[in-house]
Formats: structure tokens, sequence, C-alpha cells
């Protein structure tokens, strides 16, 4: 029997009020999979001045925690379920993120830049789409800056919302840079499947952005970002040939707030195809 070795590394839970399915049914698709666990990841909660219901609520973080636990004893000597947290960055709100994840059981910490809240158009995308995505690659370096965060997620959002003015190779004279000073924290990026699913159907990042990660040695995370079960490791194996293709041979995932490396080879090779998973249901 192949070796379990891979987890999904983004997934949420119903407290965020636009996922379904329980963290159960989460890992019972990971088991089929063969992914070795599950680390959930659900959005963190916010003061009430930050405006988006998209999230857990401030006084839900025991009942979030207990779900996970449910799903962790439930599957236990099958498939690992892990805490994790997908926290929002936005200037100003640094030290409430700060103070929500000191001392938490959180494995792994996503950071997160939304552009498509409310509050974030207000303040940056008033100028048009060159300068909204301006701001989106500068605060994507202030999120690895704060090292409040293990990985920074769907790293190119911003181009699902500005689609019709999407030019990766314009941009990179402002990516760029802010790819260097992201280097320089050595804090993840994710390769975040769902981008297939929005308005612009690529992957996040895409390619161009992909190549220049790996050119500055910019650990990367596979996740699926799922908001239903049947999503759990969905199309990693497509993701890892992008990587390959960008020049990786490694992908990370992070334990205990920890990173780790395994081979792309031998991540594909673990996994159970996503048709023989659908048959196994």
């Amino acid at each position: 029997m192949t070796r379990r070795l891979v987890y999904e590394t983004h997934m949420h839970t119903p407290l965020c009020h636009h996922a379904e399915g329980e963290p159960e049914e989460y890992a019972a698709v990971a088991e089929r999979r063969g992914l070795r666990g599950i680390i959930v990841t659900c959005h963190n909660p916010m003061p009430a001045d930050y405006g988006h219901a998209g999230r857990m609520k401030r006084d839900q973080r025991e009942e979030y925690l207990r779900l996970i636990e449910r799903a962790r004893e439930a599957f236990a000597g099958r498939i690992e379920v892990r805490p994790g947290l997908e926290c929002d960055f936005f200037p100003g709100y640094e030290r409430f993120v700060e103070q929500q994840l000191e001392g938490g059981p959180y494995e792994h910490v996503l950071g997160s830049v939304h552009p498509h809240l409310p509050i974030w158009r207000r303040r940056f995308a008033k100028d048009g789409a060159f300068k909204a995505q301006q701001h989106y690659f500068e605060q994507l370096a202030k999120a690895a800056e704060s090292r409040l965060f293990d990985t920074l997620s769907h790293p190119d959002l911003i181009k699902n919302m500005t689609a019709e003015d999407w030019e990766p190779g314009r941009l990179m004279e402002v990516i760029g840079p802010c790819l260097d000073r992201i280097a320089a924290t050595g804090v993840a990026m994710e390769l975040n499947t769902s981008g297939l699913n929005k308005h612009l159907p690529e992957m996040n990042p895409g390619p161009a952005i992909l190549r220049e990660m790996c050119g500055r040695n910019i650990p990367v995370v596979v996740g699926a970002d799922a908001h239903v079960p049947e999503r759990v490791a969905d199309r990693y194996e497509q993701a890892y040939d992008l990587l390959d293709e960008a020049g990786y041979t490694h992908v990370s995932y992070f334990l205990e707030r920890r990173r780790h490396e395994l081979p792309i080879k031998e991540a594909r090779a673990s996994l159970t195809p996503e048709s023989a998973a659908r048959t196994a249901e």
C-alpha cells in the first residue's frame, strides 16, 4: 500500500457561512484520495467595523476547535485532522490578528488579502485596476513581513476582480520587488487550485508568478481552498504539473507551524486518482 504523505492544507467549515459539510465529510474524501490528513483553516473572526459576515464570529473559537476535535477522534488511526486558521491581512488590524493567534493551537496559519471585500475596495480600489493591483501585491509583501503567517494564500487573487486589466508581464516591475521582500522573510506562498473555478479560470498564482517565486526559492504550499467536501485535494496532480513546469522539485506543508518539504514526485505518486476516489464513494 502506498504511504500517505499529502495534506489538504486549505479548507473551511460551515462557521464561515459560505462552506458546506462537516469536517468529518472532508476527512472522508481525504481518506479516499490517499491523503495523510487535513488541516482545517476556516476564516478568522474580525472586529465589527471590518464589515464582513463570511467568517466565524468572535465567540465561536471554542465551537470551531470542538468541530475539529470531533473529526479528529472520529478518524483517529485513519486520517489526521489538525486545526489551522485563515486570517485576513489588512493594514491597521495586525495587532488584532496577532492577539487572536497567541497561544492558539493552530498548526498552519494562512494569511490572505481579500480584495473583493467592501472595506478593501473602499480604501484601495478607488483609482483604477492597475493601482489596485499595485496595492494588492504591496500588501502581500507586508503580510509576509508581519511574520504572522506561515503561508500567503491565493497570492494573485486580485486578478479575478480586475480580469479585464490583468497583464502579469506589465505588473512584474511591481510584483518582482514584492516577491523579493516575501523571499527575505522565508514565508511560503500557496498554489491554490480553486482559481480554476473563478472568473479568470487559472490557479492562484498563474504560471508567470510561479516561475518568479521559484527563481527566488520561495517555498510553495498546495491547497484546494475546499468549501465543499468534494473539493478536498481537487486537481492536486495538475498543480504538481504546474510546479514542475515552473522549476519546483519540492512542495511544502506545515505542522505545528513548522515547514516540511516533500518531493513532488513522491507527493503525486502517493495520491489515489480523483476518478478512483470518486468510484470508492
